[in-house]
Formats: structure tokens, sequence, C-alpha cells
């Protein structure tokens, strides 16, 4: 496969950081396909180059955190569904200031991804104006912090070189799908999505559903470090419950896990994301790099991309779960039942169901 480097900026920094930061990060004996600007990626993504091949897209925003370079190929990715089908990606976000860079980075990861992309685990590598988001790794790794941006520029590139998506680098033969939700079985629409996915997937996967309504899980409490570490080496969590008792042994299982998230005031749902906050004791203990991420969401109204986001950024960038291409089925129904009536809906059913397997 080809690697890709893709520098979009609208104009040349007066520190030249990111100049620097790839200059010394990038191995020598790479080779190195260059990039600039928009224009020149639409042009590779049009002939077809950008597909089957290693991507790293690397961006430089200013206080606004708006770059039209970042902008045009937003654009382009959001309206051409295999533009970098069979792609690996990761991205680099420079910014001026302390806003935004996070923002931008999940915004490119949703788009590539929509566009066939998949992404290793913690994909992303931000860098504030002020570095201060370095602030905690350079004191573990005893450097500075442009020092530790660098290292994990370095990081990145080594693990975007290594990363594989294919059927070998599945931890089981038969996919071990978890699914979570915390709906009404009866109502919700984004269950009755994952129902008829589940009667497309068969016999080709053994799944667990693990309901968590009503309050089951109790958010995460902020433990220091020590204590949660403590716990998370046992597979156990200081505030016990549904999670040790079911959701920890069924994430170690699973090899993919399906998170149905209702889109809930253009955020994911109270449940949901206390569960996503109660992984960290077992995250920090295990090693979550082969399992995937897939995710069925439904808006009454709007938002759908909204949320998906949100759970790019909690579970492929901070819990390191791959980001398979296409990773999120998404739709917007308000009635019950009314899902089953958005045009193309069976066609986009029976194709999630193929990706998962």
């Amino acid at each position: 496969m080809k690697f890709y480097l893709v520098r979009l900026s609208d104009k040349t920094r007066r520190d030249k950081r990111l100049e620097y930061i790839l200059k010394h990060a990038l191995k020598d004996d790479l080779k190195v396909c260059n990039i600039y600007g928009a224009d020149e990626f639409i042009s590779a993504a049009e002939s077809g180059q950008l597909q089957k091949s290693r991507i790293l897209i690397a961006a430089e925003i200013d206080e606004s955190g708006i770059c039209m370079d970042v902008m045009k190929v937003l654009s382009y990715l959001n309206t051409h569904n295999e533009a970098l089908k069979g792609s690996y990606c990761s991205v680099i976000v420079d910014g001026c200031g302390d806003l935004h860079t996070k923002d931008v980075g999940r915004r490119i990861v949703f788009s590539a991804n929509c566009a066939g992309a998949a992404f290793p685990g913690k994909p992303l590598v931000e860098a504030t104006g002020s570095l201060a988001n370095f602030s905690v790794i350079s004191k573990v790794w005893a450097v500075e912090r442009k020092e530790a941006y660098l290292k994990s520029v370095k990081n990145l590139i080594d693990k975007l070189m290594a990363f594989r998506y294919d059927k070998d680098s599945f931890e089981h033969e038969k996919p071990q799908i978890l699914v979570l939700h915390a709906g009404n079985r009866k109502t919700s629409n984004s269950y009755t999505l994952w129902k008829e996915v589940a009667k497309v997937i068969g016999d080709k996967a053994d799944v667990e559903d693990i309901s968590i309504r009503n309050g089951q899980v109790q958010d995460c409490r902020g433990c220091k470090y020590e204590r949660c570490l403590h716990y998370g080496e046992q597979a156990s969590c200081f505030y016990g419950g549904v999670m040790v008792e079911k959701v920890y042994p069924a994430i170690l299982k699973a090899d993919t896990l399906v998170v149905i998230c209702p889109n809930y005031n253009d955020a994911i749902s109270a449940n949901i994301m206390a569960l996503i906050n109660r992984l960290t004791a077992i995250f920090i203990t295990h090693d979550f790099s082969r399992k995937r991420i897939f995710s069925i969401v439904v808006s009454g109204y709007s938002g759908s991309d909204i949320v998906a986001q949100q759970i790019i950024g909690a579970i492929n960038m901070n819990k390191n779960f791959i980001l398979p291409p296409y990773f999120v089925l998404m739709a917007t129904a308000n009635d019950p039942g009314t899902v089953m009536d958005v045009p193309g809906i069976e066609k986009e059913i029976a194709e999630f169901a193929e990706k998962i397997v």
C-alpha cells in the first residue's frame, strides 16, 4: 500500500511547528507521496489513488478553528462515499489556539470513515497552540512538551504503518459481538434497526445482548489512578454492579462492540455515556486495539452525525477500539417503528450486517 502525507493549511505558520514535527517523525526509509492542499487531494481522490492506501492527514488550523483546505476536503468526502475505500488513515491537527483541534480531528475522522477509510485506535494527535494538552504525557515521558508532541506523532505513524483491517486480523474467526443498549426494546427505533441487522447476521456471529436501563450503571466518580488500576487488574471496579457482573466480562470476550445509541438532545444517552466512562478501569489494564466498534444511531429530527462523532471520540479515539469503514448506520425517524419506512433502509441494513461479519 502506498503511503500518502496530506498537508492541509491556509497559510504557512510562522514557527513552522508542524513542518518540524513531520520532518523529524518520518523515517528516512519511508517512501512518502506528498499531497499539498485540498485541490491536489481531490484530484488524487478523483483518480482513485487514495483507495487502498495508507494516509496521514496533517492539518493546521488558526485560532478560529477554520481552515478552508480542511473544509474543501470534508465537503468532498461527505459527497463521495468511496473516495477512501480500503484505505487506512490517521490524523494530526496542529492549532494556534487552545480550542477546536479535537473537534476538527473528529470531523475529519468521521467524514473519512463515511468515505470508506478504517482507523486504528487512537488515530488522532492534536497539538494546541500552547501544547498544554501534552502537559501530562510530557511528565510521564520526562521530556519537554514539544518532544512529547514529536514522540506522539512518531508513534502514530508507526501504528498506521503496522495497521491491518482484514479477516485475518480479527481476534476470532467467527465474530464475537457484544450489543449494548439502554432503550425500550418495543419502542426504540434504534433497537428496531438492530433487530433487523441481527436477522441478517443470523448464525454468522455469536451475539450477546445487554440492556442497561433505569440507572443500572452508576457513572464514574473519578477514582485516583492507583485505585482504578488496582480494580482494573481484577477486571473489576470500586462501584461494582452490572458493569462488573456483566459488561466487563462481555467486553473482554468480544471482538466487536455494537452500541445502540439513539440521539438524546444531540448527545449520547446518559446510560451509554456512563457505561463508556466506566470502561476506564479495564481499559488501563487490557488491550482493546484489536476490538472493533460499530454503532446504530437514530435521530427523531436530525443530528445523527453529531452523536456518531461523539462515539468516535469516546470509543475509537479514547478507548482505542478500531474504527471499521462505514462504522455507523444512521437514520432519521420519530414515531416508534417508522424507521423501517425510511427509503432504502432494508438495503442499508443488509450492507451494515455484512460489514460487521
